[in-house]
């Protein structure tokens, strides 16, 4: 059974910084695709980054390039989400996902393609 856990959210002012985390466990994490993404209460779950099984190849939502790095540590099971210059705009429900299978790639995540698993989301708050 796969399980996603993320950790890492919480309140900070505009212009801070945060990093997520997200534990996997039940897959062959080093060889899969991994994504990050956020709802905001009332719209649909968008994107935000995505990183391949080797931590080369990396996509990110026109809205946070620049600001947010996607990284992992497969040695860890561990995706991240670096944060920096924190807007209000960025405020959501941050989910970690994996795709069903890992042929998937960074693009076909971005697409939400193949996504299968997520976690259960950690809240990111951030203050004018």
């Amino acid at each position: 059974q796969v399980q996603l856990v993320e950790s890492g959210g919480g309140l900070v002012q505009a212009g801070g910084s945060l990093r997520l985390s997200c534990a996997a466990s039940g897959l062959s994490f080093s060889i899969y695709t991994m994504g990050w993404f956020r709802q905001v209460p009332g719209k649909e779950r968008e994107f935000v980054a995505s990183i391949d099984w080797s931590g080369g190849t990396t996509n990110y939502a026109d809205s946070v390039k620049g600001r947010f790095t996607i990284s992992r540590d497969n040695a860890k099971n561990t995706v991240y989400l670096h944060m920096n210059s924190l807007k209000p705009e960025d405020t959501a429900v941050y989910y970690c996902g994996a795709p069903s299978t890992p042929v998937a790639g960074p693009g076909d995540v971005a697409r939400n393609s193949y996504l299968e698993h997520w976690g259960q989301g950690t809240l990111v708050t951030v203050s004018s």
